[in-house]
């Protein structure tokens, strides 16, 4: 298992993540929202959003490996009738895909969120075809809902994405 850290943006990690957000394989699984190509002026935008709404509805972090960012998590408290769920959102590097970083930073986030934020369910939405994301949700004790068939367009294609959830005390009883 590959060691690394969760820890509040810095404006100075601008330039770590534009080169690992950088690429086709990452965005392919990623809402319109995250640009491709990803440049220095998106990676600045973002952390100074980061930054700049931290705990007002939102948990995000920089997955850090060795002194550097090179990944992103967070967290967002819905609204309306859906203020008691929250979402989760996140991307890794390339580099370091496979070697378990992702689902042990989704349960870090996870307990933390349950802890600051007064929501009942935090949920996911990996497109259907992210075998990998899928698993990293699995592993991190999320529960497959349901695929929402067509639901998505990407690339100038439909696809389906899939819901995944935990519940509170879900999370408490499997991350302690």
């Amino acid at each position: 298992m590959r060691e690394f850290e969760l820890r509040k943006w810095k404006p100075e990690d601008a330039e770590a993540v534009a080169k690992a957000a950088d690429n086709p394989a990452i965005a392919k699984n990623l809402r319109n929202t995250f640009p491709h190509p990803y440049s220095l002026a998106d990676a600045r935008w973002y952390m100074e959003d980061c930054i700049a709404k931290e705990g007002r509805g939102q948990i995000t972090r920089a997955i850090v490996v060795d002194g550097v960012a090179v990944g992103s998590i967070g967290i967002f408290v819905k609204d309306d009738v859906y203020e008691k769920s929250a979402e989760l959102g996140y991307w890794l590097s390339e580099a370091y895909w496979g070697q378990g970083i992702m689902s042990r930073a989704v349960r870090m986030l996870c307990r933390e969120a349950f802890s600051v934020f007064d929501i009942v369910r935090i949920y996911a939405e990996p497109f259907d075809y992210n075998a990998a994301s899928r698993g990293v949700l699995e592993k991190a004790g999320f529960t497959y809902e349901g695929t929402m068939r067509n639901g998505v367009y990407k690339n100038g294609s439909i696809y389906s994405y899939c819901m995944y959830s935990i519940l509170r005390e879900e999370a408490e009883r499997i991350y302690g």
